[in-house]
């Protein structure tokens, strides 16, 4: 059984949720999720340290095999996209420095894996979570993202090598030197 690392970044709000799945893909069953929160009046250094710290908790507590990120898109402002790069990019460094390889997905790609259209509204992620990982009840949104972040890369890797007939292959940094990885 692999377990992967879903992460929805935020300057805010970060979610993470953790889904395993056996090696044929056949089952996926929701392991945990939440949220990591900064400190409202934190300036942005210690908020990215309060992310970079809880990502590498949850990686040190769970030992997920890979962690799978949503991709930054420009919605409101340049500086709201710089925000949730910085974020995602402690998210990133936590997860290499600890040696997982990492995937990135848009996330039009997630919502399309997960509900089925590219334009689903939060509810729709958070209800098909819900429905797919057969939970009591739905997620925090930030939580059900980061889980629909898991899917998507489960969806995905099954997707290749059902295409490929082998095993995909992907490429991470792990301390400065590039390592190409067979799943």
């Amino acid at each position: 059984m692999a377990l992967i690392l879903g992460i929805d970044p935020g300057s805010r709000v970060t979610g993470y949720g953790i889904v395993s799945v056996t090696a044929t893909g056949v089952r996926q069953e929701y392991v945990t999720s939440g949220c990591i929160r900064t400190t409202d009046k934190a300036t942005l250094p210690e908020k990215l340290d309060e992310i970079f710290c809880g990502v590498t908790q949850i990686i040190n507590e769970f030992v997920p095999h890979e962690l799978a990120i949503e991709q930054i898109f420009v919605a409101r402002s340049a500086e709201s996209a710089l925000k949730l790069g910085h974020a995602r990019g402690v998210a990133i460094v936590a997860a290499v420095n600890l040696g997982l390889p990492v995937y990135e997905y848009e996330a039009r790609k997630i919502k399309q894996a997960v509900v089925g259209s590219g334009a689903a509204r939060k509810e729709q992620v958070q209800h098909m979570v819900q429905m797919l990982l057969q939970l009591p009840g739905k997620p925090q949104a930030d939580a059900a993202d980061a889980l629909a972040v898991a899917l998507c890369h489960i969806n995905t890797q099954q997707g290749l090598e059902r295409l490929t007939g082998s095993q995909a292959v992907s490429h991470t940094f792990s301390r400065g030197r590039l390592k190409k990885v067979k799943k």
